[in-house]
């Protein structure tokens, strides 16, 4: 079994670094043969429009993100304040997932889909690069289903904070 890797002092000072920049929340899901899976990401960005494409990374390529990175395809959930208890849930490993109670669905194509979500990004995996122990995944958005946005969250120095909006 190999060790987790262990960040340099200059990985040290990055992750502090972005403990206090504030980044949007996604919950990422896929449909696999043993079932749905998923996990929270908040390293999800737009990169182009023409292609629609977004980019995002995850730690290890081992379970949920494992399977999420072998997925045909899968689904990028844009998320609200309301939804903090369910990335919570995304985030760590063990915990409850897909319940009824959560809301979930499922796409025609089969992804599990959250309807409550501000948008629903359903993509393909264009380009992978693993960097160290992360793989940077560059996707081509397939389609976009807009839900109703609610007050938005960042994820900042290890907790969601919502911010409220302007009128």
């Amino acid at each position: 079994m190999t060790a987790d890797p262990q960040p340099t002092p200059i990985g040290e000072r990055l992750k502090a670094a972005f403990r206090s920049h504030p980044a949007g929340i996604a919950i990422i899901t896929a449909a696999t043969g043993t079932g749905p899976v998923g996990l929270t990401a908040s390293s999800v960005a737009s990169v182009a429009v023409d292609p629609a494409a977004i980019v995002f990374s995850v730690t290890r390529a081992t379970g949920s993100a494992g399977a999420i990175l072998g997925a045909e395809t899968f689904v990028v959930h844009l998320v609200d304040d309301e939804h903090t208890a369910l990335a919570q849930s995304f985030a760590v490993s063990g915990a409850d997932r897909f319940t009824a109670e959560q809301g979930w669905t499922a796409l025609e194509t089969g992804e599990p889909v959250l309807p409550t979500a501000r948008a629903a990004l359903r993509c393909r995996a264009l380009h992978s690069v693993v960097v160290g122990s992360s793989t940077v995944v560059i996707a081509e958005v397939l389609d976009v289903l807009l839900g109703d946005p609610g007050t938005p969250v960042v994820y900042l120095d290890r907790e969601f904070h919502p911010i409220p909006r302007r009128r």
